[in-house]
């Protein structure tokens, strides 16, 4: 019981402890960085690099006190990223749909996902080294190991649950913060929570390109194409999809209504 509570602390003390690196990082950046661009794509960069840090050692968590304790967890650091990040999304499809609508040109959102997917993929080493102390059990062995892949459903199931969960995700996310909700933050939290749990023992439940890619890219059980039709195909499509699915009569209706309780 004793050895279960401080494994458990330590995951945590990892996560505080990488989310306050990248806080200053951020506190840094806006500090010293004046270009807005530049700027941006390093915002983008060190959101990526928390987000996937501090979603290897949820891995942790889920594989040793299970989904559950895993979705408090998420939830509470969706909030903590939801008021920390300001413009920075961690997500390359946000992109994609700025390019959509016409808000964003291709050039910038490339750049943007390019520096999400460094920071991404980079993050890893930084895991690796706290992983490599083996200060706990849960820990051990786990740097250097050979990763397998979260998708336990066939690869065309696998992409439309991706797209699915990211589309309702986008929709409702969209929809609060057009609402401007008091608790919008919460229940944007909630509900992604929600989706993730609902998915993870089938896609892993990323919707999210640059996680799915930092965390399973390469990981035995899924190919490179497997890996791409999945956790990018998918989940952009899904993204896309929600913009159509946002311009709905009675999604916009719905809207409308709340706007005018609030």
């Amino acid at each position: 019981m004793a050895a279960t509570i401080i494994a458990i602390a330590v995951s945590t003390l990892y996560i505080i402890f990488t989310s306050l690196i990248a806080y200053w990082m951020r506190r840094y950046t806006n500090y010293y960085i004046r270009d807005p661009f530049v700027r941006s794509l390093f915002l983008e960069g060190i959101a990526t690099g928390e987000l996937c840090g501090v979603c290897f050692e949820l891995i942790i968590i889920a594989d040793n006190w299970g989904v559950s304790m895993y979705g408090v967890y998420l939830f509470i650091l969706t909030i903590w990223w939801s008021l920390n990040w300001e413009d920075a999304t961690a997500c390359p499809y946000t992109h994609i749909e700025d390019v959509v609508n016409g808000t964003k040109s291709v050039r910038d959102a490339f750049l943007l996902i390019w520096a999400e997917l460094v920071g991404g993929l980079a993050v890893f080493r930084y895991v690796q080294l706290l992983w490599a102390l083996e200060i706990v059990s849960t820990h051990k062995n786990r740097a250097f190991e050979d990763c397998t892949t979260d998708l336990q459903v066939p690869v065309i199931f696998g992409a439309f649950i991706e797209c699915v969960a990211t589309c309702i995700y986008r929709v409702v996310s969209r929809g609060l913060s057009e609402i401007n909700s008091k608790i919008g933050i919460i229940i944007d939290s909630f509900i992604g929570t929600t989706l993730v749990i609902a998915a993870f023992n089938y896609s892993g439940g990323y919707f999210n390109p640059a996680l799915a890619t930092s965390l399973k890219y390469g990981c035995l059980g899924t190919s490179f194409m497997e890996h791409v039709i999945v956790y990018w195909i998918g989940a952009c499509a899904g993204s896309i999809a929600s913009l159509r699915v946002y311009r709905l009569p009675f999604v916009q209706q719905y809207v409308e209504q709340y706007k005018e309780k609030t």
